[in-house]
């Protein structure tokens, strides 16, 4: 249990910062915003307890707030992500459910069901985000733009992540 919570931690401090040192800089086309430090709630054991893993969003989220100067739109943004991710795992469990030392990772689960929990869960943060941001629905075509595109840059950069720095689990790439 102590190696598991070392691991985690060390997994917060790289990508909080990375998103601090290189990805705030790192924009695609004035459009597309990186954000992997939502992969630090992405990548949490399957069957984390609710209350610490909403917790832990809203501490991934002020921390970037933090650093952003943003007044707590990342941590209301990452803390509904946190709190849809349970929903979104059962919505998608596999036909044989998950065993318990499953991780809501690339390796571990595989490549589609990674993708549809990956890319919804990221579109909810991403569109919190932006709308919070923007403090309401004005120039919606280029917010919906911004969404889309800041999603799949997100979504391709913590798939890499994953492919250099996950070992393969059990069930393998698929």
């Amino acid at each position: 249990m102590n190696s598991f919570r070392f691991i985690h931690f060390i997994q917060f401090v790289l990508l909080m910062s990375l998103q601090v040192l290189l990805m705030r800089n790192l924009v695609l086309f004035e459009t597309g915003f990186c954000f992997v430090y939502i992969g630090f709630i992405l990548f949490l054991p399957i069957e984390i307890d609710k209350v610490l893993l909403l917790l832990l969003g809203f501490i991934c989220g002020f921390t970037i707030d933090l650093f952003y100067d943003t007044s707590g739109v990342h941590a209301a943004s990452t803390v509904l992500m946190a709190y849809l991710r349970p929903s979104m795992l059962k919505l998608i469990t596999p036909r044989d459910g998950y065993e318990v030392s499953d991780h809501a990772s690339l390796p571990s689960m595989g490549w589609r069901w990674f993708l549809t929990y990956g890319l919804v869960l990221i579109f909810v943060h991403h569109f919190t985000l932006f709308f919070l941001e923007l403090n309401g629905f004005k120039l919606i075509g280029f917010t919906l733009a911004k969404i889309v595109a800041s999603t799949l840059f997100t979504g391709t950069v913590l798939v890499i992540f994953q492919m250099l720095f996950f070992e393969r689990r059990a069930r393998g790439f698929r």
